[in-house]
């Protein structure tokens, strides 16, 4: 089979993360197929592991290895929701000028398929390995829990595949979202100047968070200046008359390589304490930047440019766990997450040649 066929009955496998309609995906079923294409290549060693969804439901992955993996490629197999737009069902793949349309076919199942078929090299693989893994697109705990095994010992370098346009993928921001909330007794309007009001304070807080974001325009390495701070939400009214007795305020950022956290939270929890003291902060996703370029000249001769991203991939948790990565894949970001998702198939070419000289086939 070739990448393109690969991909196709890749496609067929509704792996999306819960939507709105609360349906999700068979990661382990994606996964039971990949064991049969994987042991076509021979590995010393295939395994199946499940762990929770960080949203619910069972997530999966499958690692096959030649010897003792030092060199490994990582692509995810879930995918989101189909988003709405879809001109034909995001399942059924399609092929058309010279385009393989389904959903994930470029987020990241195209890697997939361009992973088998890079296996068959001219040689035995020796001393890698191949990870195919869920949860990605929801919050990475079934790559926790692979990052906690026995399996991880021994690697040294990753390639993180994501639909990057053929840009290596050396650096990029984290994520980082965090919570205000404060409480009052509530009431009647009429006593509103008088009675503690939360939303009217914690919307203090939220011009003075906003501030703190501009004056942080110009920190950070060239190219990943600023904060990208986002004012998201501010939730706690029941009624026009109503004093509301609970207030919540939202807001995310995305830190660059060596952002200097510690200073963040002192500062925020400062501005909090200036406004009421009985203001709680809380962070609801941490996400850690990214950044290594060792394995830069590896890419070069593969790709357009080498440079940081403006997404957040899993080679965040490979390189905090102390394993160089890069990030790299067919497929463009901007049509990942999109209706009728789409992959080059001249893209799988390019990333099936690029994938056997990174496990040296």
């Amino acid at each position: 089979m070739n990448a393109a066929e690969h991909l196709a009955e890749l496609v067929k496998f509704p792996t999306q993360q819960a939507g709105a309609d609360g349906k999700a995906g068979n990661e382990l079923a994606i996964c039971e197929y990949l064991v049969t294409a994987l042991k076509k290549h021979g590995p010393d060693e295939i395994t199946i592991g499940t762990a929770p969804r960080s949203e619910g439901g069972d997530g999966a992955y499958v690692f096959a290895r030649w010897g003792l993996p030092k060199r490994v490629i990582n692509a995810h197999v879930d995918t989101v929701p189909a988003n709405a737009g879809w001109s034909r069902d995001p399942w059924q793949p399609h092929v058309e000028h010279g385009r393989l349309y389904g959903l994930g076919s470029a987020d990241t199942k195209g890697a997939i398929a361009a992973t088998l078929v890079a296996l068959e090299g001219k040689r035995r693989p020796k001393d890698v390995g191949v990870l195919f893994s869920g949860d990605e697109e929801a919050g990475s705990g079934v790559m926790h829990a692979f990052l906690s095994s026995s399996h991880i010992a021994g690697i040294r370098e990753v390639l993180v595949c994501e639909p990057t346009a053929r840009v290596a993928g050396v650096a990029h921001r984290g994520v980082l979202a965090q919570t205000a909330s404060l409480k009052g007794p509530g009431g009647h309007s009429s006593k509103a100047d008088v009675l503690p009001k939360p939303l009217a304070q914690l919307a203090r807080l939220a011009v003075a968070i906003d501030d703190l974001g501009k004056r942080r325009l110009h920190d950070g390495p060239a190219g990943m200046t600023g904060t990208c701070l986002n004012i998201a939400d501010l939730r706690g009214g029941v009624a026009f008359n109503v004093i509301p007795a609970h207030g919540v305020l939202e807001w995310s950022l995305r830190p660059y390589p060596n952002f200097d956290r510690a200073s963040w939270d002192a500062d925020v929890l400062a501005l909090a304490a200036g406004v009421d003291p009985g203001i709680s902060i809380a962070t609801t996703l941490d996400h850690v930047p990214f950044a290594c370029d060792t394995l830069a000249e590896f890419a070069r001769p593969f790709v357009r440019s080498i440079g940081p991203l403006d997404f957040w991939t899993e080679a965040a948790l490979w390189m905090t766990a102390g394993i160089d990565a890069i990030v790299i894949g067919p497929g463009d970001i901007s049509q990942a997450h999109a209706a009728d998702e789409f992959v080059e198939l001249a893209d799988l070419e390019w990333a099936t040649s690029m994938f056997r000289a990174f496990l040296r086939l």
